[in-house]
C-alpha cells in the first residue's frame, strides 16, 4: 500500500495495517507521546489499534514538546 508519512511517499509491503502497527513498523520512539493525523483529522489515541489504513492515506506523526520560558 502507498502512504504519505510526514510528507514522504512510502510503499508499505502489507495489505492490512493499523495505526498502532504503523507506529511500531516505523520504530516511533515513545508512541504514547505522539499524536497521529490521518487525512487531515487528529485521530483519537484509543482508535489507533482499530483504525486500518488504506492505500493513499496521508499520515502525520505530531510530536508536542514542552518548554519555552526564560
Amino acid at each position: 500500500m502507498n502512504l504519505t508519512i510526514n510528507g514522504n511517499n512510502e510503499n508499505i509491503e502489507k495489505d492490512k495495517l493499523t495505526v498502532s502497527e504503523l507506529l511500531k513498523l516505523k520504530d516511533v520512539e515513545m508512541p504514547e507521546m505522539v499524536s497521529v493525523e490521518l487525512n487531515g483529522e487528529i485521530l483519537d489515541r484509543d482508535k489507533y489499534d482499530t483504525t486500518e489504513l488504506k492505500d493513499s492515506d496521508v499520515i502525520e506523526f505530531l510530536y508536542f514538546m514542552g518548554g519555552g520560558g526564560n
